[in-house]
This record gives C-alpha cells, sequence and structure tokens, in this order.
C-alpha cells in the first residue's frame, strides 16, 4: 500500500497549530488596496482558523 501524498497547494497555505487546528491566512489581501480602509487591512493581516466544518477535510489533504 502506497504512502498517502500530501497536496503542495494546501501545504502551502495551511499550517497547523500546537493543539492540531488548521491555520490559514485571510484572503483579499493581495491588490486593489486604495479602496480598503486602514483598519480592514490591518485585519487581514493576522492569521485566522478554519472552521470546524472544513478542518477535517483540509487535515485529510494535508496527510496528518
Amino acid at each position: 500500500m502506497p504512502k498517502i501524498r500530501t497536496r503542495r497547494g494546501t501545504s502551502k497555505r495551511f499550517k497547523l497549530t500546537g493543539n492540531k487546528k488548521v491555520k490559514r491566512n485571510k484572503a483579499f489581501a493581495s491588490h486593489i488596496l486604495t479602496k480598503k480602509t486602514s483598519k480592514r487591512k490591518r485585519k487581514l493581516r493576522k492569521s485566522d482558523l478554519v472552521s470546524a466544518s472544513e478542518e477535517r477535510r483540509i487535515k485529510r489533504m494535508l496527510a496528518v
């Protein structure tokens, strides 16, 4: 039986925390920043956790 391969795109976008939760970066922070407020751009810099409903699917893609 071969090993399960990690989905490479997933491994670049998500990381596991110490408690095995999935961490992600927020979307909409890369371009067209002039119309976004400073407050909104500042909040987009922080990372966030993946929702509980998506967590199981992403962990499978990470081959954890």
